[in-house]
């Protein structure tokens, strides 16, 4: 397990359950300072339930949820938190300068207007109304919110969700900035690419329990998968067929296919195909690993419990 140098947040033998469904069944979780956290798991996992706990939304059935030290539920404990919800409702008559003022007035010792506004890419829209903003305007303006309180722990929920490329890249050189200054980041997202790149250390939750957690080496270690990728003529149908091969596709002349008997499946590659060219062999990527450790759950367990 990735190590942070302080711990911000955790949850200690936490159940909680809506009607017969356990959406948590004994999680323990840490959050440190310092470090990016990507929480992932497919729908009905508990990801959205752990997140309510530690904001102070919900509480556990059973077990110990602390944010510093204290009940989430506490008004000192949540203004240590900045949280960027993937839907928020904000007034879209009040300018954009206005927000931020009115949501640092909650905060002891809030960044200074420009500060945020520069950190968030929003400067130009500072006397814009924010209802007359575009969807990937909006989801700036939320992360200036969430920041500009000086957050000790961030929560981002689907940060880049409706933004351009290189909206996303600023935001993930801001996140990495604060994470340099000691701010914990908690970050649920569907974009593995973006775990990928931001996160220190990676939790998969399933059934309501944490099944996975580490770094991303670590992660991809517990799969023996390995993605091959190739230019070839082969039908992809009867590449799926070979013993060893777990999925395959095909974009254009380009190959691409995951295994477990990674020696095998190349040796029947070549020779099958003696033109076969551009052969690579890498380890599986975060999505392969993500998709090895949570595709095994029954229609009951996609139920959508949290």
């Amino acid at each position: 397990m990735v190590q942070g140098n302080e711990v911000l947040a955790s949850l200690r033998g936490v159940h909680k359950r809506y009607g017969t469904l356990a959406a948590l069944d004994g999680v323990d979780l840490d959050l440190h300072a310092g470090q990016v956290m990507a929480l992932l798991g497919p729908n009905g996992a508990g990801k959205t339930t752990t997140i309510s706990l530690l904001l102070g939304l919900l509480q556990a059935d059973a077990g110990q949820v602390q944010l510093f030290g204290h009940d989430p539920q506490r008004l000192d404990a949540r203004r240590n938190i900045g949280v960027m919800l993937q839907h928020a409702e904000l007034p879209p008559t009040l300018k954009v300068g206005e927000l931020l003022l009115l949501t640092a007035s909650y905060y002891p010792a809030p960044r200074p207007l420009e500060e945020s506004a520069g950190m968030a890419g929003i400067d130009d829209l500072l006397q814009r109304p924010y209802g007359k903003l575009s969807g990937g305007q909006q989801r700036r303006v939320q992360f200036a919110l969430a920041l500009c309180g000086r957050p000790r722990l961030l929560f981002l929920d689907e940060p880049t969700v409706g933004l351009d490329l290189p909206a996303r890249q600023r935001l993930w050189a801001t996140v990495r900035r604060l994470v340099g200054e000691g701010t914990g980041v908690v970050l649920t997202t569907h974009y593995l690419e973006e775990a990928d790149h931001l996160a220190d250390r990676v939790c998969v939750m399933l059934r309501g329990r944490v099944i996975s957690d580490g770094s991303v080496d670590a992660l991809r270690a517990q799969v023996a998968n390995r993605v091959i990728r190739c230019h070839s003529v082969l039908d992809v149908a009867e590449i799926a067929g070979w013993p060893g091969v777990h999925q395959v596709d095909r974009d254009g002349a380009r190959l691409q296919l995951s295994s477990n008997q990674v020696e095998a499946v190349v040796r029947r590659l070549l020779d099958a195909d003696p033109l076969l060219s551009a052969l690579e062999v890498q380890p599986a990527g975060l999505g392969e690993a993500f998709t090895a450790l949570t595709d095994d759950r029954s229609p009951t367990d996609q139920r959508e419990a949290a």
